[in-house]
C-alpha cells in the first residue's frame, strides 16, 4: 500500500501492488526508493561485504536506508531509514512533513535552491548567482568553487548539516560504510572531502574509525539494480514456495 509519499502528493492509500500484479499479470513488490539504494550499493556497490552500513541520497528530497548486521532495515511499520528528517536545526525551517528544522530542509537539492533564492534575494546584489534566474544546487556549487562568497556560505551550511546528522547516525548505528548518493554528491569531493573530516572529527570513538564514508559506486542506476534485487529475492522466494509445495 502507497499511505502519502511526501513528493507524490495525491497518493494516498493506494493500493499499488495490487494494481501492478493486476496491470501486468506478474507478481509485484513494493519498496522505498532510498532503501532500494541501500540494497544495491550493499549487493553490488560501494559497501559489498560490509555487514552493517547506511545511505543517503541528497536529491529533490533527501532519503536513506541501512543494511544492520546484512540484513536490510525495513522498521516496524516498512518505511525506516527517513533520515531526512532527522532534526538539525530546531524550530528551523519549515519542511515537506511539516516540521521545522529536519535535514532535508537545508541539505536536499530543491532546498539548497529556495535557500539561494531568498540569500540572493536578501543580501546577493554582488554574488554571481544573482545573475541567475532561478539558481539551482549545481549553481550554488559551481559558485562556491569559483570563490563566490554568498554561494560559499550557502554550501558551508550545507556541509554543516549534513555532517551533523552523518556524525549522529555514525553513532546509532556503528556502520562500516556510509554510503552517498543522489544529485548533489555529482560535486564529488566537495562535499566528500569536508564530510569525511567532520564526521571523523566529531563522530564518537570508536565508530568514527570504523567508518568509511564514499560516494555511490552505482550512480544514478543505484535505485533501479535496488528494484531488480528485490525482484530477484521476489522471484526465488516464489520458486522455493513452489518446490515444497
Amino acid at each position: 500500500m502507497l499511505t502519502g509519499p511526501l513528493h507524490l502528493p495525491g497518493w494516498v492509500d493506494i493500493p499499488i501492488v495490487r494494481m501492478a500484479e493486476q496491470a501486468f499479470g506478474v507478481p509485484a513488490a513494493l519498496e522505498n526508493d532510498a532503501t532500494l539504494g541501500a540494497l544495491a550499493e550493499h549487493r553490488y556497490g560501494a559497501a559489498v561485504g560490509a555487514r552493517t552500513m547506511i545511505y543517503l541520497t541528497v536529491s529533490t528530497g533527501i532519503g536513506g536506508g541501512a543494511v544492520v548486521e546484512g540484513r536490510l532495515h525495513r522498521g516496524a511499520a516498512g518505511n525506516g531509514g527517513e533520515f531526512g528528517h532527522v532534526l538539525v536545526r530546531s524550530g528551523g525551517r519549515v519542511c515537506l512533513c511539516g516540521r521545522r528544522g529536519c535535514l532535508e530542509a537545508y541539505a536536499s537539492g530543491s532546498s539548497i535552491a529556495v535557500r539561494a533564492a531568498e540569500a540572493v534575494a536578501d543580501r546577493g546584489a554582488g554574488s554571481s548567482l544573482a545573475r541567475i534566474a532561478e539558481p539551482r544546487a549545481e549553481d550554488v556549487i559551481a559558485a562556491a568553487q569559483a570563490g563566490d562568497r554568498l554561494a560559499g556560505e550557502l554550501w558551508a551550511e550545507t556541509i554543516d548539516v549534513l555532517a551533523s546528522a552523518l556524525t549522529d547516525l555514525v553513532n546509532v548505528f556503528e556502520p562500516e560504510v556510509v554510503v552517498l548518493g543522489g544529485g548533489v554528491t555529482r560535486s564529488g569531493d566537495a562535499l566528500l572531502l569536508p564530510i569525511r573530516a567532520r564526521v571523523a572529527r566529531d563522530a564518537m570513538p570508536p565508530a568514527a574509525a570504523a567508518a568509511r564514508i564514499e560516494l555511490a559506486g552505482l550512480g544514478d542506476e543505484v535505485c533501479a539494480v535496488g528494484a531488480g534485487a528485490i525482484a530477484l529475492d521476489l522471484l526465488d522466494a516464489r520458486s522455493k514456495e513452489t518446490a515444497h509445495a
